[in-house]
């Protein structure tokens, strides 16, 4: 059997822009890519025009995504992990304003939103429901033109070309299947977390590799800590009040602090009560997702829609289970990505593919096996903590209100992150040999699912809650 992508915990969990890694972050990452090809084939001085096409869901929820201010963002050479969210509309604004585009930040050309970046409801490419064409008209009267394709938590794929985008390496344990994690595991006697450590050297040092992912934990932690702290409406038309801050004031009754470390001692000093933790996770899962919805920085877990599931758990693991270690934390994010690296192989991690169950279903199996490793379970109640969680989530539709990934997003959140943390008591109460249903049993199902599931309920707002709740957004 081939071996499918070679996936780093880099590539599950990237740094990006919300709301979407599909619908911002991946088009935002094909805009890059696409400047790179005009300077790779000396074009880029030669441009006089650029046409962006855009098919299927990534039209149809497009505006509710930000969609297009990814993409002119993406021409324009700015980078999703370093720009500052602050200064997105004014740049937009310009960009409308002018009708200017520094394309790649060095060529000027002039650029109509309205007529050169073109919704096309009505078309999709055979490939993948999120495709994007990009067509650059050149001074010589010839003409260079490339279609990309967002399958999900920020992955791009060019239009003729392999899925794995990264260099091949040489890996001590190559893993397709939650079958060949537990055969290594087997083999060699170390936790799942250890097994990825030693694959993810073959990329690079054990201190970069550390580095990283501790920086990961860190824009999670500042993007909890800006949610839960932040009050308002959030944007897009529906009005969506946001609840965390006051969520989180409440449940503090008093409590005082300055800064991330004193905030989790004074949220301990609340007690360990079911209601009072339960409030907790959701207030953590809102936090995040409500930044994603505000176009905030956040992780890709494995998506931008299922961002606070992974957070929430592991605020919760470092919280209420003394896991506020830097240790701790790689193993948990670490176990994590494995088994979304699983998901993506099997399957999808795409809700235009697979629907809800492709992300907040992924992201609460990856969450809640992280949180079993790191509570001490075995590498079998790990992958039954995971199949537990996904279980229940499978056949969950996509069906965003508007277009925007607030309602029921956000509060999907909560629910992923919640369903993990009882998978994980489950799993660690369980023993795995009366097991009926193996992970990757239940990753073929969610595959077979995403498969024979309506296409209106795949993230293109066709159908469920998306045309039941009569909203009235403003004009684009």
């Amino acid at each position: 059997m081939q071996q499918r992508e070679q996936i780093s915990v880099f590539d599950m969990f990237k740094i990006g822009i919300g709301p979407s890694s599909s619908h911002t972050l991946g088009p935002w990452r094909a805009a890059q890519q696409f400047v790179e090809l005009l300077k790779q084939k000396s074009a880029l001085p030669l441009v006089v025009q650029i046409k962006i096409l855009l098919y299927g869901s990534l039209a149809k929820t497009g505006r509710g995504h930000g969609t297009d201010i990814a993409i002119l963002l993406g021409l324009s050479g700015d980078d999703p992990v370093t720009f500052e969210v602050d200064k997105i509309d004014a740049k937009i604004a310009d960009i409308n304003q002018t009708h200017k585009l520094q394309l790649g930040g060095e060529k000027e050309i002039s650029f109509f939103t309205d007529d050169d970046l073109l919704f096309l409801f009505a078309e999709s490419l055979p490939f993948h429901p999120n495709a994007v064409t990009f067509q650059a008209f050149l001074s010589n009267e010839t003409a260079v033109s490339a279609t990309y394709y967002s399958i999900g938590g920020g992955f791009v794929v060019k239009e003729g070309e392999q899925t794995g985008q990264k260099t091949e390496v040489d890996l001590p344990f190559p893993i397709d299947t939650a079958g060949d994690l537990l055969h290594w595991c087997r083999k060699t006697g170390l936790k799942i977390s250890e097994v990825v450590l030693e694959n993810e050297l073959a990329w690079r040092s054990e201190k970069e590799t550390r580095d990283g992912v501790l920086n990961i934990f860190k824009v999670m932690q500042e993007c909890m800590y800006r949610g839960c702290h932040t009050s308002g409406n959030l944007p897009g038309g529906l009005n969506v009040a946001r609840r965390a801050s006051a969520l989180n004031k409440r449940l503090l009754k008093g409590h005082t602090y300055s800064n991330y470390a004193e905030w989790v001692q004074a949220m301990r000093q609340t007690g360990n009560g079911f209601q009072n933790i339960l409030d907790w996770v959701s207030c953590f899962a809102l936090a995040v997702n409500e930044e994603n919805a505000s176009f905030g920085r956040v992780v890709t877990a494995p998506t931008n829609g299922a961002a606070g599931v992974i957070p929430a758990v592991l605020q919760y693991y470092i919280s209420f289970c003394d896991g506020f270690d830097e240790e701790k934390i790689i193993r948990f994010l670490f176990t994590a990505s494995e088994v979304g690296s699983i998901f993506k192989k099997g399957a999808t991690i795409s809700a235009a593919m697979g629907g809800c169950q492709a992300e907040i279903g992924v992201s609460s199996a990856m969450a809640a096996a992280a949180l079993t490793e790191c509570l001490g379970g075995s590498q079998r109640q790990v992958l039954m903590a995971a199949e537990i969680a996904m279980e229940h989530h499978l056949g969950l539709t996509c069906d965003p209100i508007g277009g925007l990934v607030q309602v029921p997003c956000i509060e999907r959140n909560t629910m992923g992150a919640i369903k993990a943390i009882t998978a994980t008591q489950l799993a660690l109460q369980s023993n795995p040999d009366k097991a009926k249903v193996s992970l990757d049993a239940v990753v073929r199902t969610m595959w077979q699912t995403a498969l024979d599931m309506n296409s209106k309920y795949k993230e293109t707002s066709d159908g469920g809650l998306a045309i039941n709740i009569p909203i009235s957004l403003p004009e684009c």
